[in-house]
């Protein structure tokens, strides 16, 4: 048999053994210590070489290249694989509170046969992962099998899935310890909560774009478990997947020894010195009480972390006490899995009920079988928008997971197909019991509150009703829109006091704010005779206004301030606004079909008429032109921006004289701003306006641009 070419010399080889060194170093950089420290693109370029080389030099390829990270062939199937140390289960403490970390610490005391007055015992304590668990099994410090834990005795070789996971090392890094000649490491794959949301939004597009046998999944946990079992590594590499090393198999020794392991704690921080990560929450703990503060602590954080977790798990620090304590059942006495509430539970939808918000945004609920989740019965359960019910297919009558994490909105996550008859928690007889599968949801035509059109704007999931000023649903936020600053000015209506005047059915529809009188707001909370007085003044003052800022105040959707000094420049005078059609209103500047769109249902609503009718029988008027046909244009076209402070007038001011003269006003300077007109204590608008070579102007300069006297 020839002897093996000598590489020793060949630059070729030398450039791959140095490319692998750095991809190894830098994959370790990115995906375990996130600290990255050369750019995405330079370490993309380096991936490229060495597949090149490799591919040039099949024979050169060993099982530790990061080229085997993009997956290899499609599998057959999975191999069966017998674990040298089974992968045993953790007993679980069913008691959620910290009794149950209390029961632990005693079973453990008792077990070890420790007096009452010995020192508390020492453990690790660390997130419970809601993933799969995995086997990797290191020879010579080189990743050679992964395996899951199957029934703890066999499992299946999923090594070439594991390999695309960044996380996990394919060599040990042995400058922190001499790695054992077999080290077999246990830890769980998971999905960060992120990773889960831009898969699933990445599926939802594929699923819109008509791809065949893509669907959404889940929950982070079923996601990463079904990107583990694919038979086809490439879609495994496909899936955003991540690694956190607990524990470990079978551990070979060093020099006739084992590694110089006396605690569990020192072990995990050996696996991290060998470029395994290992959660940052993992902490010792001394006595039940800090594992009880342990416990509590983490489950405040629970929502707040990047993946899921279903509990913590407890384990005696010192190895000797582990192997003194033992197993039972299978189980091992010095470790113990304390569970926080399920967050995720069966139930059965009873029926789907459409609410209106404050805004006028439509969202089905599921009204379920009553279910002990998170922490709280729930009840009802958002269903989001017409797409998700139909995405889900989600139907009266089904039997669905729901799922509430901490004070998030309890929602439908999925429908499971089971058995006929499997209604988990539904009342037996009675009203409440649910019929067979009903139909298709489908979003209804009009407001369920007042009865407007229902509308849904291009692009939009979300369904809307187009009564604002007329919609019970939304009549706060419509009070409160009407009543701003920039709209109709009115000081002293603010939340709590619109709170109190619907709530106490004091006003039903805007036009009731001009019939308040001081006896109405006597009678109301914290509202003494001066605080009534000084709002009825300024309710007085409000009736005295702008067109533009009466359009802004009816709070149609889509018209901003800028819109609706458009509008007004246009048209002159609202009733042309009101009887104008789509093709008319797109004539406006800046008026898309959206927005024409929006106007004019808003305007067809024959309430929304009225109130505009009644608002200017209450005495709310403002001075109308003939429309932008016949009015000056000077600055049409133009894009100014104001700095500093103006002698004589105030920034929105100078705002409305530019906009009323056609021009536009911008917050920051480009080339292609035409003016900047700067006041004093001017700032770094200035500086790059002159930098640009930006025409800078005074404010005197600007009446001159608008045929405006100086004074």
């Amino acid at each position: 048999m020839p002897d093996a070419p000598d590489t020793t010399h060949d630059p070729d080889y030398q450039r791959l053994q140095w490319l692998k060194a750095e991809l190894t170093h830098h994959a370790h950089r990115y995906y375990v210590l996130d600290a990255p420290e050369i750019p995405d693109a330079q370490y993309d370029a380096w991936f490229q070489e060495l597949q090149v080389l490799e591919s040039r030099h099949p024979e050169w390829v060993t099982p530790d290249s990061p080229s085997l990270r993009v997956g290899g062939p499609p599998l057959d199937g999975f191999a069966a694989v017998r674990h040298r140390v089974p992968m045993l289960s953790i007993r679980t403490e069913t008691d959620t509170e910290a009794s149950g970390a209390w029961a632990f610490d005693t079973r453990v005391r008792k077990e070890l046969e420790l007096s009452a007055d010995a020192p508390a015992v020492g453990y690790v304590a660390e997130p419970k992962f809601d993933g799969l668990a995995i086997n990797l099994r290191y020879e010579q410090g080189i990743l050679v099998q992964a395996t899951t834990r199957g029934d703890g005795e066999t499992g299946e070789d999923v090594t070439q899935n594991i390999r695309t996971i960044g996380q996990i090392p394919l060599r040990l890094d042995p400058r922190h310890a001499a790695v054992p000649p077999i080290l077999e490491v246990r830890g769980e794959v998971y999905m960060r909560r992120d990773d889960f949301e831009r898969l699933n939004e990445r599926q939802r597009q594929r699923i819109a774009a008509g791809a065949k046998g893509e669907k959404t999944f889940v929950n982070p946990r079923n996601a990463a478990a079904g990107a583990v079992r694919q038979l086809d590594p490439k879609v495994a590499a496909s899936r955003p997947l991540s690694f956190y090393a607990y524990g470990w198999g079978e551990v070979s020794e060093i020099d006739g020894a084992g590694p110089a392991w006396s605690s569990h704690f020192e072990a995990l921080e050996c696996l991290k010195g060998w470029g395994l990560p290992v959660s940052e929450w993992v902490s010792r703990c001394e006595g039940a009480q800090a594992l009880v503060d342990y416990h509590h602590r983490l489950g405040q954080m629970r929502d707040q972390l990047p993946f899921d977790i279903d509990g913590v798990v407890y384990k005696v620090d010192r190895l000797d006490w582990q192997k003194r304590l033992g197993f039972v059942t299978r189980e091992p006495r010095w470790a113990v899995a304390h569970k926080y509430p399920a967050q995720e539970q069966l139930t059965t939808v009873l029926d789907i009920d459409v609410q209106v918000g404050r805004t006028g945004k439509l969202t089905p609920v599921a009204k379920l079988a009553p279910v002990f989740v998170g922490g709280v019965t729930v009840t009802n359960a958002t269903l989001h928008n017409e797409d998700e019910v139909l995405r889900k297919d989600v139907r009266i009558g089904d039997t669905v997971i729901v799922r509430r994490a901490g004070d998030v909105i309890p929602e439908v996550v999925a429908v499971v197909h089971s058995e006929p008859g499997l209604k988990p928690n539904a009342p037996q007889g009675g009203l409440f019991d649910p019929p067979q599968r009903g139909a298709v949801f489908r979003m209804p035509a009009h407001c369920p509150v007042c009865g407007s059109a229902v509308v849904r704007a291009v692009d939009e999931a979300d369904h809307r009703c187009s009564g604002g000023l007329f919609c019970a649903a939304q009549r706060k936020q419509a009070i409160l829109h009407f009543a701003q600053r920039r709209a109709m000015d009115i000081e002293g209506l603010g939340d709590k006091l619109v709170d109190q005047l619907v709530d106490s059915q004091v006003i039903h529809s805007l036009p009731d704010l001009y019939r308040l009188g001081l006896s109405s707001l006597a009678g109301l909370d914290r509202m003494a005779d001066k605080s009534a007085s000084n709002l009825l003044d300024a309710l007085n003052r409000s009736r005295q206004t702008t067109l533009p800022r009466f359009l802004f105040a009816l709070g149609i959707r889509h018209v901003g301030e800028a819109t609706a000094k458009d509008l007004a420049r246009h048209f002159g005078q609202m009733d042309a606004i009101m009887d104008a059609d789509v093709e008319a209103l797109l004539q406006v500047r800046d008026v898309g079909p959206v927005v024409a769109d929006s106007i004019h249902t808003f305007f067809q609503q024959p309430h929304n008429r009225e109130v505009v009718e009644q608002l200017r029988a209450c005495g709310v008027h403002w001075e109308e032109g003939s429309g932008s046909a016949t009015a000056p244009q000077p600055l049409l076209g133009k894009t100014l921006v104001l700095t500093g402070t103006l002698p004589r007038w105030s920034r929105d001011q100078a705002r409305e004289h530019i906009e009323a003269a056609g021009g536009k006003v911008s917050g920051s300077v480009s080339k292609k701003t035409d003016y900047v007109v700067a006041g004093s204590e001017a700032g770094s608008k200035l500086d790059k306006a002159l930098a640009l070579g930006v025409t800078v102007i005074d404010e005197t300069g600007l009446r001159e641009l608008l045929s405006l006297p100086a004074d």
